[in-house]
Order: structure tokens, then C-alpha cells, then sequence
């Protein structure tokens, strides 16, 4: 049997050999990992175990704080701040998990946008295919499981940050609850939507790395959830339009399979909600506006260092908002979330494509400013409901893609677990 440490080479080995043009990691823990890679050995010779995390190669998004390091958040900016003196609370609780941590992911300029591009680090190539964008702003997350160089990736997911790179890179991704994974320790965006999650290959190790950073009890995946009974709501209307053909495609198959199964599917819109929404927040996105106030003294006095035009000139635009603006959107959503859990109390899930395109190539992108916003508005539309309604979501990819995409569940806040036990039984029905 391969030890932890055996596979840890392997991958450390096939970074080295691109040294040159990294992309996926802006920083790797090479010594450190090689350490906690032994003690894991270590402890399985002796029969002991730190729980099933333990042993797991773990790449973190450049935004969560490791002692010793400045946390660069994907920016020029803070390159040379000051090092953090501890690490943030989800990389402590891996580690006292016996997660091997190999090293920090790329990521797109103070995790805003959705491309997955970044001007400072590089962008990372598409695990499917390297002239494709990654998707973000977990740009180096979603990549590095979907190449093999980490077997869990911790993103954050502040309007789909999480499940876009799963989606474009044919991964798992799951956006917990906000606020039950503690923040400590991450470079913010927006406290209110803000949430931090795993990306992996499978629902099982997504839920491994949830449960040891919530600190809560794993779900119990081993036993079946029989999909029979199951209410699974289609929300027809606005998230649907503009979908790839072969993105709808493969919705409709995954989904004739789950009702095969015995699922319930049913109609639920929820255009009326997304639509008020909008409205609310018509000024400005409570992400830009909350962003802008985390950067408003660079933003006030000018950046000493180029910024991304794609992050400055939203953030920029939302620090003019006037505050009652903002206090009334938040008002607002306060009461649209309350609406759509109780529009929710009639379905279980709600099954829709994660993403409605497949991910564009880089030089695409690069090449037509219109293209990317659009683009970029079509990779949000669906992931930032969950985000903006408070509810918990995942990413599974959908068999039979020829550029991958994924298929989202969305489940109530809270309900993570019934989500992951879903997700599970899903997973396991699609790869038949």
C-alpha cells in the first residue's frame, strides 16, 4: 500500500517539474507537508488515527491566514504585508485533523470575479483543458483537484466562488450554510455571504472536510438515502435561459435518472424572489458594496499597486452607494430570505445546472471585454441565489459533457447535511 508520504512526492515531484509556469499554487508547504505526511505515516504503523481526514493531501485558497506568511488574497497589494501570526481557524482544525497541507491555491484579486483570470499570479489552465478558464474566483481549487495535485481544495464562496471552478472543472463543490464554517483567519469579501467549502473529487470527501471545519458531526453517507419520495424542484424561468444546449441536455438526462429512481419533480419558481431581489439591490450587489467597505481606504486614496480594472471599477462604483442604500437592500433581503425558506418548505432540493455555459477559452475572454460580462453574469446568475438567499448548495458534474458542467442541488439553511446525504445518492446513481 502507496504511504501519504509515497503520494505526497509524486505530486510535489510534478510541481517541481512546472516550477517555471506555476499557475494553480501561488505558494507551496513542501517541508511542512513532507512532516505532517510522516507523522500521518506514523500514526497508521502504530495504529492510531486522527480521524478519516487524516493523511489527506489539502491545498487552501490564498486567502486563509497561515502563520508566518503574509495572505496575498490574490493582490500585489498585500505581497509584502506583515506575516500572520496564526493560522485561521479552518487550517487549524484540518491540521488537528491530520490534513496534510501542501499548499495555497490561486485565486482571483481579492476573490472577486468568475472568470478565474488573475493579472498578478497568472491564471490557471482548466484541468479539462488548459486553454479554458478555470472559473472563481477558487480559481487554483478547482483546478488542483480536478488535475490530481491536492485530493481536497478549500475555496470560499461568496456568489458561487466554490461551485463555478467545480462546475467548469468537473468537480465536486459544496457551498456550506454561511456562518458555520468559522471565518476567522480568511481575507474577507462580504461577511454576509461569505461561506467556506471544500472541492474534491467526491460528495464523501467534500463532507470529511466540511465536518472537521465546522466542527460538527459527519453525516452518515454510508447509510442509503433512498431517492424514492424525494421532492425535487425545477425553478423554470430566469436561472434557465441562455443555457448551453448541451448543458441542458445533460440537466434533462441526470434528471430523468433521479426521477427514474422515484424522485418527485416539480415545478418551483422562484422568479418573483430573484426578481424583488434584483430590485433591491439594482444600486449595487451587497458583495461589491460590503467589499467596498472592507477596501475603502485604498479605494479613497488610490491603489500604490495596479489592481484588476475588473475588481477596482465595480468596487470603486459600489463605495459611492450612499449607506441607507445599502441598509435597505440588506432590509430587504432579510425578508426575502425569510420568503424563500417558506417557498422551499415544499421541496426537499431545488435541481438546477450549476452553470448554464461550459467554461470559454482564456484568449476569448481576454480578447472582448462585452463577451466576459456577459459571461461572467451567465457563470453567477444561478450559484449567487444560494448565497443571496442564505441557503447551502452543491456541485456534482454531469456525466457525458464534452467540456464539463455541473448539476447544483440547493437545499434550506441549516440543511447541510440532508444535502450532503442527497448529493451522495445522487452522485452514486449518476456514476452508474
Amino acid at each position: 500500500m502507496q504511504s501519504i508520504r509515497d503520494r505526497l512526492e509524486i505530486i510535489l515531484s510534478r510541481l517541481a517539474n512546472r516550477a517555471a509556469d506555476e499557475k494553480v499554487f501561488t505558494k507551496l508547504h513542501a517541508e511542512a507537508a513532507r512532516a505532517a505526511a510522516d507523522a500521518s505515516d506514523a500514526r497508521e504503523r502504530a495504529g492510531v488515527s486522527l480521524g478519516p481526514l487524516d493523511g489527506t493531501i489539502v491545498s487552501i485558497k490564498d486567502l486563509f491566514d497561515v502563520a508566518g506568511e503574509p495572505t496575498t488574497a490574490g493582490s500585489l497589494m498585500l505581497k509584502d504585508t506583515a506575516p500572520r501570526r496564526h493560522d485561521a481557524a479552518i487550517v487549524n482544525r484540518l491540521r488537528q485533523a491530520g490534513a496534510v497541507i501542501i499548499g495555497k491555491t490561486n485565486m482571483t484579486e481579492f476573490a472577486f470575479t468568475a472568470i478565474g483570470d488573475n493579472m498578478h499570479f497568472g491564471t490557471p489552465g482548466n484541468a479539462a483543458d488548459a486553454s479554458l478558464i478555470p472559473g472563481g474566483s477558487s480559481s487554483g481549487a478547482g483546478v488542483s483537484v480536478g488535475e490530481g495535485t491536492s485530493e481536497i481544495s478549500i475555496g470560499s464562496d461568496t456568489g458561487g466562488s466554490i461551485r463555478i471552478p467545480a462546475s467548469l472543472n468537473g468537480v465536486v463543490g459544496f457551498k456550506p450554510t454561511a456562518r458555520r464554517v468559522p471565518l476567522t483567519g480568511a481575507y474577507p469579501l462580504s461577511s454576509t455571504l461569505d461561506s467556506i467549502g471544500p472541492l474534491a473529487l467526491g460528495v464523501a470527501a467534500c463532507a470529511l472536510a466540511d465536518a472537521a471545519m465546522s466542527g460538527e458531526d459527519l453525516p452518515p453517507l454510508h447509510l442509503p438515502l433512498s431517492l424514492a419520495g424525494l421532492r425535487v424542484g425545477i425553478p423554470h424561468g430566469l436561472l434557465f435561459e441562455d443555457t448551453e444546449t448541451e448543458v441542458a441536455a445533460a440537466f434533462d438526462r441526470s434528471l430523468a435518472k433521479v426521477e427514474r429512481a422515484g424522485a418527485w419533480l416539480t415545478d418551483s419558481s422562484i422568479d418573483g424572489l430573484i426578481t424583488d431581489l434584483r430590485a433591491a439591490t439594482k444600486r449595487g450587489s451587497i458583495a461589491a458594496m460590503e467589499g467596498a467597505e472592507v477596501h475603502a481606504d485604498w479605494l479613497a486614496t488610490g491603489a500604490s499597486v495596479p489592481v484588476d480594472p475588473y475588481v477596482s471599477g465595480p468596487l470603486s462604483r459600489a463605495a459611492a452607494i450612499p449607506t441607507p442604500v445599502y441598509i435597505r437592500a440588506m432590509r430587504r433581503r432579510a425578508a426575502l430570505c425569510i420568503a424563500m425558506e417558506e417557498r422551499l418548505l415544499s421541496v426537499d432540493v431545488l435541481a438546477l445546472p450549476t452553470t448554464p455555459v461550459t467554461a470559454p477559452t482564456v484568449v476569448s475572454m481576454a480578447a472582448d471585454s462585452a463577451l466576459r460580462e456577459r459571461t461572467e453574469g451567465l457563470l453567477l446568475r444561478n450559484t449567487q441565489v444560494a448565497n443571496q438567499f442564505d441557503l447551502c448548495a452543491i456541485s456534482l458534474p454531469m456525466p457525458g459533457m464534452t467540456r464539463p458542467a455541473g448539476l447544483m442541488l440547493v437545499a434550506r439553511n441549516g440543511h447541510d447535511h440532508h444535502l450532503l446525504r442527497i448529493a451522495a445518492e445522487v452522485e452514486r446513481l449518476l456514476s452508474q
